[in-house]
Parts: structure tokens; sequence; C-alpha cells
């Protein structure tokens, strides 16, 4: 089975309508696995697993669910590759969220987005914390997740410029990636620890 086959058999499965309610969907299983390729700390296989599909899916046999686990690990190295490349990264949807954010693609993407975030927060802020949130500005923005408080409201009333942030997150992907993965962020590795 090609990659695209066992992904489209992955949206299935990810879109259908049996899985627990707060489980992420393929577009938003797609934002969560690339903010969890961008956090510096490498969260453990089993644990954003589960997190992703909330309680355990109901599998017809073990070799369904070592195959859709399969191909979410498989993606998710796909994912970190397009972000190591010097390409902007595609998403698998529209750049818009529109005139019913709640029923946009992108909106599904960004909320996944900021899970994958929640699970590691500190990790992501620690050490460029004013960097790192205003690029995720436009995600947050996108993912109407923040809508409630006052400086999120104000943007999100202003269509326009809430679809010029976001047409921005494929370049936001990459200076996010560089900020959590650049080299000269890892001394450690090249200098003995001091103890």
């Amino acid at each position: 089975m090609s990659f695209a086959e066992q992904l489209a058999r992955l949206q299935v499965f990810l879109d259908a309508d049996d899985l627990h309610e707060e489980a992420l969907d393929y577009i938003a299983a797609h934002g969560y696995l690339t903010a969890l390729c961008i956090c510096s700390e490498q969260v453990p296989e089993r644990e954003w697993i589960d997190a992703l599909f909330a309680e355990p899916p109901k599998y017809t046999d073990d070799t369904e669910r070592e195959a859709i686990e399969a191909t979410l690990i498989q993606l998710k190295a796909h994912i970190a590759r397009q972000l190591a490349s010097d390409e902007d990264m595609e998403l698998p949807c529209e750049l818009e969220i529109g005139d019913e954010p709640d029923e946009s693609d992108l909106r599904g993407w960004c909320i996944g987005f900021m899970e994958g975030v929640f699970m590691r927060e500190a990790v992501w802020f620690e050490d460029s914390e004013e960097e790192v949130s205003e690029l995720l500005l436009p995600i947050m923005v996108g993912s109407g997740l923040f809508d409630e408080q006052p400086e999120f409201s104000d943007i999100a009333n202003d269509r326009d410029l809430v679809e010029e942030m976001v047409a921005q997150i494929p370049e936001i992907l990459t200076a996010l990636y560089l900020i959590c993965h650049a080299p000269e962020e890892k001394p450690a590795l090249l200098k003995p620890r001091k103890h």
C-alpha cells in the first residue's frame, strides 16, 4: 500500500463519526502532528497517540490498530521532513478561515496545532518566549480558541486581518521550527557540559 493510500485510509478512519467526540479528525491531527514535530522535546509515541484519540478507538482488530498507528507515525515523520526542508510547509487545507470560521478546515488545523502545543506548553516558551508567542499568534487567532480574550476578539472581528495572518502560517511554521531546532541553540552537543 502506498503512503498516499495509507493516508487516505487514515483520513477515513479519523473522520469517521464513531470516534470519541474529542478525538482529532484528519485535518486537526495534521496540525497536532506538525506542532509535535516543531516542539523541541520529543513527546513519546504512546502519549501523543492516546491524546489524539482522547479514548481508545474501537478497532476491528490489532492489525487495524497497528496499521492506523503506523500511518500516524509515518505522517509525523513526513511532516518533520517537510519542516526540515527549505520549502514552506504544505497544509492539507486552504489557507483561509472564510465567512463561517467554525466550519473551516483551517480552523480545525489550527485547533489541532494548539492541542499539540498544549501537550508541552512550558517547553515551547522556555527559550524564546516573546518570539514564539509572536509567531504563534496567527495560529492562535486561526484556532478561535482565544476569541473570548479582549486582545483576540478585536483581531477576530477584523476579517481582513485574520485572513492576512492565517496566510502566513506556512512561513511561520518554518520560523518556529528553526527557533526550536536551530543548531546554535544546542551548543551542549559540542562542548562538555558544566556541572
